[in-house]
């Protein structure tokens, strides 16, 4: 059995197209039960999704749940498999799935059926992609020194220079092993939950799943990408920050406590502050070559700014 769980955070018209794809999955024959939660959205989320829920007939495999306060992603979905593993019917895996998202024929079952094929994997996520078909690169490496440097210069000739170290290289066609996948749809073992524990609830947002699939990977379990599995994720829709197209906005606070959470978590302070060094150069080098080639800078507004003083805060707050 498969227990889904998504996480809606004033998103209930996303999240009732994303169950409406689940519907048609489970036309096809494959079972699964979704758990709901309302991260405390204080929106007319919770009347949209009800009434929804009651008109289509899905009350018999969905089941709302709502938080007491907006604790995050890692928190809104520790609340759903906590419920999830509570119940007398334990379920085999676990998928988080975002409310942005629209699942393709045939994803749910590509992820248990190979699951089911490969007992050494403890996580499995799909291919995400744009509703035209274009792909997200959902298969990841762990972000390190000289990917940071990468991304914060974005230059194509150092880009193609580090292609080893970039976080989001090009997708293979073919199921592989990867160091981590996006949280928009990952497949968890259940017995990688009983493992190593939930999500950490450190993270407000971003990073958490980054950092799952680390703990996970530390105690020996495989995580795949399994591109038969195809998920239609509208990036930004449920979070409001990262977006495919339009403009780029500000970045959070909780962006840069979780980038330096994961850092000084899974690698030390050392790494943490040879990356931020990395990072604080690509950035600068990033902003001359814009100011010379008069172009804007395809980074989010202040970024530069925001991650020397968030980053100094932290610093000073852990010394």
């Amino acid at each position: 059995m498969i227990a889904i769980v998504i996480v809606n955070f004033r998103t209930a018209a996303l999240t009732v197209d994303c169950l409406t794809s689940l519907a048609s999955e489970r036309t096809g024959g494959e079972p699964f039960s979704v758990v709901l939660v309302d991260n405390f959205s204080e929106d007319d989320s919770l009347v949209v999704l009800t009434n929804a829920i009651a008109q289509n007939g899905w009350k018999d495999w969905v089941e709302v749940i709502l938080a007491d306060r907006n604790g995050g992603f890692a928190c809104g979905n520790n609340l759903g498999i906590r419920h999830v593993l509570a119940k007398a019917e334990q379920p085999r895996y676990v998928l988080l799935l975002n409310p942005d998202t629209v699942v393709r024929k045939g994803a749910i079952l590509a992820l248990r059926v190979f699951m089911d094929s490969n007992r050494s994997a403890g996580i499995a996520g799909s291919r995400l992609e744009d509703p035209d078909g274009t792909s997200q690169r959902a298969a990841r490496r762990f972000p390190g020194v000289l990917s940071e440097f990468e991304s914060a210069l974005c230059f194509g000739p150092v880009s193609r220079l580090l292609s080893k170290w970039t976080v989001a290289p090009p997708e293979l066609e073919m199921a592989h092993e990867c160091d981590w996948l996006p949280g928009a749809s990952l497949m968890i073992r259940r017995d990688v939950l009983d493992n190593i524990g939930l999500l950490d609830e450190g993270y407000f947002m971003y990073y958490e799943e980054v950092d799952f699939c680390a703990r996970a990977r530390r105690a020996v379990w495989t995580v795949w990408y399994v591109p038969e599995s195809r998920v239609v994720h509208l990036v930004g829709q449920s979070s409001g920050v990262t977006s495919r197209s339009g403009k780029v906005k500000r970045l959070p606070k909780y962006w840069f406590e979780s980038r330096h959470r994961f850092f000084l978590k899974n690698r030390g302070i050392g790494v943490l502050l040879l990356a931020n060094l990395a990072w604080f150069t690509g950035l600068l080098l990033n902003r001359i070559r814009a100011i010379v080639q008069r172009k804007s800078s395809s980074h989010p507004p202040c970024i530069l700014s925001d991650s020397l003083r968030n980053e100094l805060k932290m610093l000073t707050k852990n010394v």
